[in-house]
Formats: structure tokens, sequence, C-alpha cells
């Protein structure tokens, strides 16, 4: 009876389950590490609700952001969520390097600790690094390019928001309760199904990811009405600024590319939760449908991670340039075609599955097509730099490392879209080197880029440069020291997802490898230093005028930090780039002829019922806590539909109150003295930029 009571209050979860107490049960220095980890998880929650109890921020972190609907403070939580997760998520990334570099005297981890963290590694930077950074810089950025008050649907966006977190709280949460998954970020059958991993580990990579992916999937839905609805009286969308461009093809690709994924989820858990056999060896089932049905989903998910960071760095290269941005119909037309082309080459993740020689090339054939709207891309941004000032600030730092190492990581990408020679290198860690070789140079660096760009306008002062270039050095000598050396040994034969090796002349380069690592720690040390000396020094490096960095786009028209409302009065188009246009004119900051109230969308508490609940519903139906799923179930369900019988009356901003607010601001510009682009860098530019219309249209 007792045994009963317990198993349905619990369902499967025991005191084995927690992993700080595994060094108590199984003393090892393995499960030192991992109780170690579930340890540091559970001491930096504490040290969070201690800071935010002492300091009472509860109130406010309630008020002002949690229950938020403003696109800004969204985007802000989305990215404080990756790079909580980007740190979890390196570290994991440093340990399989020490691993590696002992690898040949079998090292300190088991081999099944070693599997579980290159799949939880692989997880977070896919879903819960890289999609909540990219999406938090199209919730900041978009609407203000467009001139636009907010997105279409507020409280949409809150769930979106809150969706991501319940899934980036699963995963930390099996870090201190259970396994997670060893079957890599893909979750490839067999090595997922229940006669291989009848554990909680699967479970929590399925859960995770499905919830994650209903919220990335609304996120998609969201912007796409945004960008056609919501854009100000002129802005067409040929006068629509290239990040937002990209914003728009990647939230197509969400709508179109996540449902494969959610599909495939939803069929491994028939599997694992009912008894089904659409992926098992016997019984009907067939394994390689979840990696057709996966690709489906994953390739376009490529792209979904590469062209927002594409749209940042077009805004980097033109505004630091001091140029407009060079091809910019080319680069439209290039965005839109590595869109659609995302979509046909999925097959080459797996030319060794066994279809025939005219499948494989087909596909192999694509895959070189889709380099060449990239290609494009890049010698457009080069164009755009050509005979331009151009300023070495850490964004551009970033962009010109990505450069540089994007087109090496390109044509590696060219060399495995060969059938023949894939076949030779594939599963090996040639292959690991590759896809690095694109997502961090590709993606993170854009990422870390549009976050020292866009802060000022967000924050109202300047991230420091000095600290910026360190971290942005550390990344570049990480990444290069890191990885490189994989290509090495891939082509000698190491297989990924190994945990040891016995030829000797891998550990040469595993050891370059575990240098570049540490280099990753102290990047990301050196961006804990600058945003923590950024504050502490933010007077000295205000932004009173909102363009600090002689930009061009329609965000930059606006007070630093930028009131709720965005613009006072929402702007009218007349041209491509129009803010640079209208300084060229000596009109870029206007007086408006007349002022109206704004109305804006209350709060909201759906998105953290849907992060509390989200997470809850992940947690028992992992630990077969079918009470406790069955309770989340019902309490989204009643809260979606009586959210329905509510009538937001918003909030109103009396047009008196507006007024007032923009004229002042405008008199601070006037007041603040004007610095030339060569003065970026000093004290004295707080963000009002001095005429230099002769490169405008250099």
């Amino acid at each position: 009876m007792t045994h009963d009571l317990t198993t349905a209050v619990f369902g499967r979860l025991t005191l084995q389950s927690l992993d700080f107490l595994k060094m108590v049960f199984h003393p090892s220095l393995n499960n030192v590490i991992a109780s170690g980890a579930a340890l540091a998880v559970l001491a930096g929650g504490a040290v969070l609700v201690a800071v935010l109890t002492y300091f009472g921020l509860w109130k406010k972190l309630w008020s002002d952001w949690l229950i938020s609907v403003d696109h800004k403070r969204i985007g802000v939580m989305y990215i404080v969520l990756a790079l909580v997760m980007l740190l979890r998520g390196a570290l994991e990334g440093v340990v399989m390097r020490a691993q590696q570099a002992d690898g040949l005297h079998g090292g300190f981890l088991s081999a099944d600790h070693f599997a579980q963290l290159f799949s939880t590694h692989g997880t977070i930077m896919i879903f819960f690094v890289a999609m909540p950074f990219l999406t938090g810089l199209i919730n900041i950025v978009v609407p203000l390019q467009i001139g636009a008050r907010d997105v279409s649907f507020p409280m949409l966006n809150s769930v979106s928001l809150g969706l991501t977190v319940a899934g980036a709280m699963l995963v930390m949460i099996s870090l201190v309760i259970g396994d997670f998954s060893t079957g890599g970020w893909t979750a490839y059958p067999p090595y997922t199904e229940p006669n291989f991993q009848p554990g909680s580990g699967p479970d929590y990579w399925l859960w995770s990811v499905a919830i994650a992916g209903v919220g990335s999937t609304l996120t998609g839905i969201n912007f796409i009405v945004t960008i056609y609805k919501e854009r100000a009286p002129g802005m067409t969308f040929f006068r629509m600024p290239m990040f937002t461009w990209t914003a728009l093809c990647t939230s197509i690709l969400l709508v179109f590319a996540m449902p494969p994924l959610t599909v495939a989820g939803l069929m491994l858990a028939a599997d694992r939760y009912f008894g089904f056999h659409f992926f098992t060896n016997a019984l009907g089932g067939n394994m390689m449908n979840f990696a057709n049905i996966l690709w489906l989903f994953g390739h376009p998910e490529v792209y979904i991670l590469i062209l927002p960071a594409f749209g940042v760095y077009s805004e980097i290269t033109a505004t630091f340039s001091g140029k407009r941005l060079y091809g910019y119909g080319s680069l439209v037309v290039a965005t839109m075609s590595i869109a659609v082309l995302s979509f046909t080459v999925w097959l080459h993740h797996f030319f060794t599955m066994g279809q025939d020689a005219d499948v494989n090339a087909a596909f192999g054939i694509a895959t070189m097509l889709i380099g060449i709207p990239t290609g494009v891309k890049v010698y457009d941004w080069m164009a755009t730099m050509y005979r331009g000032r151009l300023r070495f600030s850490v964004p551009v730092v970033y962009a010109l490392a990505f450069m540089v190492l994007f087109v090496l990581g390109g044509l590696s990408g060219i060399i495995l879209a060969n059938p023949s020679i894939d076949f030779q290198v594939h599963n090996t860690l040639f292959l690991v080197a590759h896809f690095h070789n694109m997502l961090i140079p590709g993606l993170l660096f854009g990422m870390f880029a549009g976050y020292n760009y866009w802060f000022p306008k967000l924050f109202g002062f300047r991230l420091n440069e000095k600290w910026g270039y360190i971290a942005a050095g550390c990344w570049i000598t990480g990444f290069t020291l890191a990885f490189m050396p994989l290509y090495v040994v891939g082509l000698m034969g190491m297989t990924r997802r190994t945990v040891a090796y016995t030829n000797p002349a891998f550990q040469p380069w595993f050891a370059i490898a575990m240098v570049g690592a540490l280099f990753v720690v102290a990047a990301l040390g050196a961006m804990i230093m600058q945003v923590y000396v950024s504050i502490r020094d933010r007077e000295q490096t205000r932004d009173i005028g909102g363009d600090p960095w002689d930009a061009r786009t329609l965000e930059w028209a606006s007070p630093s930090p930028i009131p709720a409302y965005n613009f006072a009065v929402v702007p009218t188009i007349n041209a491509r780039e129009a803010f640079a246009v209208a300084k060229a004119a000596g009109a870029g900051y206007p007086e408006a002829e007349a002022y109206g109230d704004i109305h804006l969308p209350g709060n909201t508490y759906m998105g953290v019922i849907m992060a509390v609940f989200g997470t809850a519903l992940g947690f028992g139906l992992v630990w077969y806590m079918w009470w406790l799923a069955l309770l989340s179930v019902a309490v989204i369900a009643v809260a979606v539909i009586a959210r329905g019988f509510v009538e937001d009356p918003g909030v109103i901003i009396p047009a008196a109150q507006v007024e007032a607010e923009h004229k002042a601001w405008l008199e601070q510009v006037r007041k603040t003295p004007a610095i030339t682009r060569a003065q970026e860098g000093a004290k004295t530019n707080y963000g009002v930029a001095a005429p230099e219309p002769m490169e405008l249209t250099a």
C-alpha cells in the first residue's frame, strides 16, 4: 500500500535520482564531477534568490519584467536566458575537451557521463542559447526598425518566452535530478528507444525540446504578422533594413520547420510511452524515418540560426563603414534563396544511410548551390567596407573574424557536399569541426556583435570597449585553437562522441584544443567583467542622443533607453536607411506637428503561467507523475480559456506626457556636443553624431 502511494505521488523518482547524492551513493571522480555540477546549479539558484531578497528586487522583477509584454523587455529576458545557458553549455564543452586531452589514458569521465555531456551541450547550444539569443535580438530590434509600437500579439510574445523558459528549466533540472539523454542533440533511435535507454534521459530531451518548440513556432507566427502588418507608413518591403528581412525569413522558416521536429518528438514519445513501433528495430519500425523527419527541421534550423546573424553583420558593416549597404537588392534575393533552398538539402546529413547514388548526387548538388547566395552576401559586405572609413569597434572585430572563419567553414561544407568525400569523414571529428566552424563564427559572433551594437539603445550607456576587445580576442583565439585541430584528428580517423582513444598521434591535437577551451573560459570571464565595468562606469558612457554609432536605421532615431511606446509619433518613411537620409538633410530630430494619446497593451500573467506549469508538465511526464502532468494541463487550459474572457484595457499614455518627454529629449540632443566617427570610443560620445554627409553615398 505504501509503495503504491509513493509510486502514485513520485512516479519513478527516487533518492537515487538526485544527482548531488551520486558521490555519496557511488564515490568516484566521475560522480564527484556530476554531483559538483548539480550542487553548483543549486548554489547558483540560492545566490540569485538571496540577492533578489537582500536588495528587495522581487516586486520590480515581477511587475517590470516577468509580466511585461513590452517587446524590448521580453527580448532582454530571452538574451539573459541565452547567456545563462551559454555559461553551462560552454563549460560542458570545456569538460569534454579536458576529457579528450586525457583520453589516451582513459580520462576521468565514464562513457555514459561523456555521452550525456555531448547530448546536453548540443541541445543547450542549439535550442537554449542560439534560439533565445536570436529571438531576443529580433524582439528588440524589428519593431523599432519598422516603426511599430510593439509586436502584433504582445501576450503571445510573453507566452512564447514562457514556453522557452520551461524547456530550458527542464534541461537545467536534469543536471540536478536524473540523467539526460545519451543519444546526442538529435536523439537518434535506437539510442533513445526504451530498450536502449529506459530511464529519464530521452524524456528530458523530448519534453524540453517539444515545449520550447511550440514557443518558437508561435514566435514565428507573431513576427510574420508584425512585419506584414505593423510597418510604419512608407516602410515598403524594399525599404526594410536587412536585419528585418532576415528576421522575416527566419520567422517563415520557424513556422514551416518546427512542426517536423514536434512530430518526430511525439512519434518517439509514442514509442517510449505507449509501446508504439515508429522507430524500433522490429515490428515494422524504421529508425531512419526519424532521421528524415528530424532533418526536415534540422537543416532549415541551421539557417534559422544563421540568417539573423547575417542581418546583424549587414547592419554593422554599413554603420561602421559610413556607407550605404552595397547590393541591398541582391542581399534580399540571397536571403530569400537561402530560405527556400534550406528545405532541399536535409539528406546530406546522412549520405551513408543507404539510398542510391542518384539521390545522394541530387542532394549534394543542392548543398553546393546553397553556398552561392551565401557567397553573394560575403562579397556584398566586403564591397560595403571597400573605401569606407571602417571603425574597428567591438562589433566590427566580431564581423571581420566571422568573414574569415565562416568562409573557411563554408569551404569545408562544400567538401562535405560531395558524397564520396562525406563517406570517408562521416561520423568523425572533421564534421564536428565543420559545424562548429559555421555556428560559432556565424551565429555566436553575430549575436555578440549585435549585443555590443544595440546595448546602448536598451540601457542608455555603451558597453566597455576594452573588455569587449578582450572578450572578442579570447573568443576568436579560443575557437580557432579549440576546433581547427579537430579537422586534423578527424582526417586521421578519430570518431565523434568517443570518450577515449588508443592512437597517441591524437593527443597533441587534443592538447591544443584544450588550450583553446581555456581561452573560451577566459572569454566568458571577460564578458562578465565587461558588464560589471560598464555598469560601474555608466555615467562616463551615457547615450543621451540615442545615436552613438552614427547609425542609419530607424531604431536609432529614438531616445536611449527607449520609452515603452518606442516613438512619440509613428514616423513616415520616405527612403531606405531613412534615419541616415534624414540626418544628411539636417532633419534627423524633427519636432512633431501634433501628439496623440498612445495606447499600450497591459501586463499579463500568461507567460509566467506557461513557464511554471510548462516546466511542471514536462517534469511530470519525465518522471511518470501523472497527477502533476494532468494538473499542469488543467491549469494551462483554464488560464488560456479564462484569458479569452478578459478584456485588456491596456495603458493610456496621455499626449501631454508624450509631448513633454519628447521635447525634453530633443532639447538634450540640441545641447549635447556632436562627435565625429573618429571619436566614437571617447568619453565625449554622448550619442549625438556630427553630420558627415560625403560618405553617405560613398
